[in-house]
């Protein structure tokens, strides 16, 4: 008997010694972990995004933990939290509301974790450390001039009739686009050459800015700004009104716009219609004259850019920066890297998309 309790004691300390060394030979936390919290998978922009940056940090020896928030305010709040809580070293965020993440990032400065905005600035928050975008009044500036330069309206009598959409009230960049394109077109508007017949026009405040309440898209959505766009030609150009000019903010609101438009505006009679992103489907209705433009950002460098400036924090040094002036989130100016976007017509796409390997040729037919 006592050779066999003899024998479970020894067998015991076997299995005791053995969980303590399984204890402490466990994985520490991943000290390379980047988190990194896209809005959505429904714009192929953000998948592009996504994948990018994904690449291009884990081409740099980083983990990755990258996460789409289905345009879920709540979804996107638990994934942030989940990276914070699984030991992320740094978060890049393109926000789906950039007024609700004041909550979860204040865990994150709380942990000494740097936060990136990521294309969308965040706003009120002061753990917002950078800003990666794209120069988005350049965006706007590049619509409006399109809209100039194709109804030559710095020499053309008019009036030509226009319309206005522009994205979610939610996000800081239609401040940006919106404005700067209507820095092009305000004149023209008060000068009597460009005229809204619906009446559904952005109002221009005492500071310069414009309250857009009324041409904004909630969640930038496409049924939602065709349904609009119904209402408006069947209110105020059923009666054979002529729409001369959109200006809309991107491809997706642009594509509400053109379905709208497709029963009854066709070949010459399609008015100007600008966009932005250069998603393969309105890449597809330009080629075939439904859209005049869109605004090309090429992700992979912005993606590439990001990745530089995670690195540089990662590492402890200052991450590259070339605006200090422009993106005040309501906490204070926020360090910003800025690219620069193209215009692209169905002159320039093939160089702008194809040459440059962002698109084959197969994906545009």
């Amino acid at each position: 008997m006592k050779r066999i309790l003899a024998i479970l004691l020894a067998l015991a300390m076997v299995f005791t010694l053995a969980a303590c060394g399984e204890k402490e030979e466990a994985a520490p936390a991943d000290s390379n972990l980047v988190g990194v919290a896209m809005p959505t998978k429904d714009l192929q922009r953000w998948n592009q995004d996504g994948d990018n940056m994904k690449a291009q940090l884990e081409a740099a020896g980083y983990t990755v933990d990258l996460q789409y928030g289905a345009n879920d305010i709540a979804t996107q709040v638990s994934q942030i939290e989940n990276m914070i809580a699984n030991g992320c070293k740094a978060l890049v965020i393109a926000a789906i509301d950039g007024d609700s993440l004041g909550t979860v990032l204040a865990q994150a400065k709380e942990a000494g974790i740097p936060v990136i905005a990521y294309d969308r600035l965040i706003m009120n928050s002061d753990a917002v450390s950078y800003y990666a975008t794209f120069d988005n009044w350049l965006v706007g500036v590049k619509q409006g001039q399109f809209i100039e330069e194709k109804l030559d309206l710095a020499n053309a009598a008019g009036p030509f009739n226009i319309e206005f959409i522009t994205g979610d009230p939610g996000d800081n960049n239609i401040n940006f686009f919106f404005d700067g394109a209507m820095s092009v077109l305000q004149p023209y508007v008060e000068a009597g050459k460009l005229v809204c017949p619906s009446g559904q026009m952005a109002t221009l405040k005492e500071d310069g800015s414009y309250d857009k309440a009324v041409v904004a898209t909630p969640g930038w959505d496409t049924a939602t700004a065709q349904t609009r766009f119904e209402n408006i030609l069947s209110s105020y150009y059923a009666d054979g009104t002529v729409l001369d000019a959109v200006l809309a903010s991107n491809d997706s609101t642009a594509c509400g716009v053109e379905n709208a438009l497709d029963a009854n505006y066709t070949g010459t009679n399609v008015p100007v219609i600008t966009g932005q992103d250069c998603d393969i489907a309105i890449m597809k209705n330009l080629i075939a004259g439904k859209q005049g433009m869109s605004v090309f950002k090429d992700t992979r460098t912005l993606a590439a850019k990001v990745s530089e400036m995670v690195d540089a924090l990662m590492k402890g040094s200052e991450p590259p920066i070339n605006d200090t002036e422009t993106y005040d989130n309501g906490t204070g100016i926020i360090p910003s890297f800025l690219c620069e976007p193209v215009a692209c017509t169905s002159e320039n796409y093939k160089e702008l998309l194809i040459d440059s390997g962002y698109y084959t040729e197969a994906d545009l037919q």
